[in-house]
């Protein structure tokens, strides 16, 4: 099991730039796939971007493709999102997750058993 703690989330006018990380506690962390998701009012939590456990390997959705770049740090236990040309329609709680047993990452919110608090991004038009 990894506990997860989001941060970096804030307000930003549209076009403007943010960077998450997602802090990691648990020996797991640097043996399985990390997500990140966005969960806004009333809607199902979607996937924004994935990594695999070595960072070898990352996917996107595509309405962030060529802006949001996923890495993680195994050192320091860390995954991280930097957000760039952000848009108001992005507005929502930015939640990281953690696979169990699985070195890869899927744009699957069901496949990830563990979950951080989540950070609050809003942008601004």
């Amino acid at each position: 099991q990894v506990q997860l703690v989001e941060s970096g989330g804030g307000l930003v006018q549209a076009g403007g730039s943010l960077k998450l990380s997602c802090a990691a506690a648990g020996r797991t962390f640097s043996s399985v796939g990390m997500g990140w998701f966005r969960q806004a009012p009333g809607k199902e939590r979607e996937f924004v971007a994935g990594i695999n456990w070595s960072g070898g390997s990352t996917g996107y959705a595509d309405s962030v493709k060529g802006r949001l770049t996923i890495s993680r740090d195994n050192a320091k236990n860390t995954v991280y999102l930097q957000m760039n040309s952000l848009q108001p329609e992005e507005t929502a709680v930015y939640y990281c997750g953690a696979r169990r047993l699985a070195a890869g990452y899927t744009s699957l919110p069901s496949l990830y058993g563990d979950w951080g608090q989540g950070t609050q991004i809003t942008v601004s038009s």
